[in-house]
């Protein structure tokens, strides 16, 4: 009987090789080890420009101080600390609190810093201190110029001192600024758009002037022209700089609003050769006669004046009705704004329509 052959034996299959598993985590390890010394070149870079920058600023006769300067936010920040900031120069000096400027590293023209008080300046014979409960900025940078900037502070409160026999107090609930380049205007007249919000103003030197103590608002958007001219030296130096440049203000919009008084204004401000401010602005009020009465009382007597105001008020009133009657529409409420007579800033003057605002001049700013 002939045997069947004995088949042969497969070769045993190999171990698979478990390298594969690691490898991820080895993918892993390195990129933390290369992000890990890219962070740390950043951090030793980003000290090695502010020291550049402070001695460049030393240069040019701009002191700043930085207390306890620490750089921190691994692994996606870099964090700037400061336990309080100062600034000296030959026309002024200030000192903040703490301070933080916070980057992403993956987005450096991106910036955010936060402010603690109190803050002291010291400019001339005007010295000034605040405090706030909580003061943010953001800067969004580009490569020629930026993007926007803003600022947002709540509960701020202080004091100005030598602008007068008294101090200047005032308090606030809320203030946000933001600024931009003009949209196609930015490369060619260096105009800057700027937007201003300040809620819950209260500024008790005010309130006698405008006859009631209710906290104000106030808005303000404006186009500021040749804003390129400005820089970092002093303020008379910059001041007088963006006016050679033809610098000027154009005001969208000033809206000030405090208790049933109303006041808005719109035009254009710039510097004369005296470093005065001069231009015109068009005014629309509520409450217009008390206005113009207790203005032109200071300077006719408290009886002329209110007669005065209430001829002005008659007069805007009247012509307010004949428009209405000429376009066939209601009359306004009795509350809406009504238009004055421009008011000009001229040779140091402020003139409400024909008549110079009494006890008013006009100082150089600088």
């Amino acid at each position: 009987m002939a045997q069947s052959p004995i088949p042969a034996s497969s070769p045993s299959p190999k171990p698979h090789s478990r390298k594969g598993l690691f490898l991820p985590y080895i993918l892993l390890a390195v990129l933390v080890v290369a992000w890990s010394i890219g962070w740390f070149f950043i951090r030793h870079r980003a000290a090695s420009e502010m020291d550049a920058w402070l001695t460049r600023e030393q240069a040019a006769g701009r002191s700043w101080t930085c207390a306890d300067r620490s750089i921190t936010g691994y692994p996606f920040r870099i964090e700037l600390r400061c336990s309080a900031l100062a600034f000296s120069r030959s026309d002024s000096r200030f000192t903040l609190g703490p301070v933080t400027a916070v980057v992403q590293v993956y987005q450096p023209r991106q910036g955010i810093l936060e402010v603690g008080g109190p803050f002291h300046v010291e400019q001339g014979d005007l010295v000034a201190d605040a405090t706030w409960t909580s003061l943010v900025g953001s800067f969004h940078g580009a490569s020629e110029g930026f993007v926007r900037a803003s600022l947002v502070a709540n509960d701020a409160k202080g004091s100005v001192r030598g602008a007068g026999p008294d101090p200047i107090d005032f308090d606030t609930k809320h203030l946000e600024f933001h600024a931009r380049p003009t949209p196609g205007r930015f490369a060619t007249d260096g105009a800057v758009d700027t937007s201003l919000r300040v809620t819950g103003i209260r500024l008790p030197l005010a309130d006698a002037a405008l006859g009631n103590t209710d906290p104000a608002d106030l808005a303000v958007d404006a186009t500021v022209n040749r804003a390129t001219a400005l820089g970092t030296g002093t303020v008379a130096k910059e001041l007088d700089d963006w006016r050679r440049a033809g610098g000027s203000l154009d005001l969208a919009l000033l809206s000030l609003a405090k208790g049933e008084r109303r006041l808005q204004a719109k035009g254009s401000l710039d510097l004369d050769a005296a470093h005065r401010p001069q231009g015109q602005l068009d005014l629309r009020a509520a409450g217009v006669e008390a206005l113009v009465g207790q203005i032109m009382g200071q300077r006719f007597g408290a009886e002329k004046g209110a007669l005065i105001g209430s001829l002005v008020g008659q007069l805007l009133v009247g012509r307010r009705n004949q428009a209405s009657a000429e376009a066939g529409v209601a009359a306004p409420a009795n509350d809406a704004l009504k238009a004055l007579p421009p008011l000009r800033l001229a040779d140091g003057r402020l003139m409400l329509g024909p008549f110079p605002i009494p006890n008013v001049q006009l100082p150089p700013l600088y």
